[in-house]
């Protein structure tokens, strides 16, 4: 198995050298781990790629590489430059230093990366821990991860419906704030919503009076709605969350058009009026 690395927290992150180690397991001793990874943190970037000016990308050492771009970016520059011509089995990224669930996919890296990997068609998965007071003290933050990713990547790699076309599925799984052995197993979960938890700026000034703003985060230790990654993850599981880039709100298609189709029939007969008077004068 070929698998393609990265991730959001840059090339140096101590989660980052997890997943490679992970990936090494996972690809066996005849396949091959390959690493792109941003130069600096790219937390928060979400998808983003860089459209409007060029990045450079250096090799460190055999299959390992280092982009001045967002992990987005990186998968690009893996799949068309560092592997042209022999596209990887699947893409891993992370592993993230902080939870990527709830409203935290939508501005996470990581997750931007995994969904890059699917848009070309590789199976993606992205993976993120949890951090609280269940780990910090632990002295190992990514135990949870370090112990159940590979078992769990390995039951999605086989049993998984990857799709061959259109908006195509990828995982996000995310690793409760717990000691590996505290961990009570794995659930499929929907992405939250922490009401709470929006993201905000905090104005700070420089000694010479100049404003600069800061981003502040919410709470992220407040559970979610009930089967959600958030709520689940805080009550002790492995949460897997099947995902795509289609944002549509298909539930509200039906509804909206035909509302619309009112609206415009309405507006067509209220306009027609002037038009038939304007001819019946002439």
């Amino acid at each position: 198995m070929r698998i393609l690395v990265t991730n959001d927290d840059g090339i140096n992150a101590p989660g980052l050298a997890l997943l490679e180690e992970i990936a090494r397991d996972l690809a066996g001793p005849a396949g091959e781990v390959w690493v792109v990874a941003p130069a600096f943190e790219q937390s928060g970037v979400a998808h983003k790629i860089s459209y409007t000016h060029p990045m450079m990308l250096s090799r460190l050492d055999e299959r390992r590489f280092v982009a001045e771009g967002s992990p987005a970016d990186c998968v690009l520059a893996g799949l068309h430059d560092v592997l042209d011509g022999t596209p990887p089995d699947l893409v891993l990224v992370g592993v993230n230093r902080g939870n990527n669930a709830g409203e935290n996919v939508l501005y996470s890296g990581t997750v931007g990366g995994a969904m890059e990997g699917a848009l070309q068609g590789i199976p993606s998965v992205a993976l993120s821990q949890y951090i609280g007071e269940g780990n910090l003290a632990t002295g190992d933050i990514f135990a949870a991860a370090r112990t159940h990713a590979r078992p769990l990547l390995e039951r999605l790699i086989a049993e998984s419906p990857w799709e061959s076309e259109g908006y195509r599925l990828f995982f996000n799984i995310n690793f409760p704030p717990l000691p590996a052995e505290a961990v009570r197993g794995v659930r499929i979960a929907h992405q939250g919503l922490r009401s709470d938890a929006h993201f905000s700026v905090e104005p700070h000034f420089s000694p010479s009076g100049r404003k600069f703003l800061w981003v502040r985060g919410g709470p992220q230790h407040r559970p979610a709605d009930p089967g959600s990654d958030v709520t689940l993850c805080l009550e002790g599981y492995v949460t897997v969350t099947p995902m795509r880039a289609d944002l549509t709100a298909h539930d509200r298609l039906v509804a909206l058009g035909r509302a619309l189709d009112e609206t415009l029939a309405a507006s067509a007969g209220k306009g027609a009026a002037p038009n038939e008077v304007e001819t019946l004068d002439e």
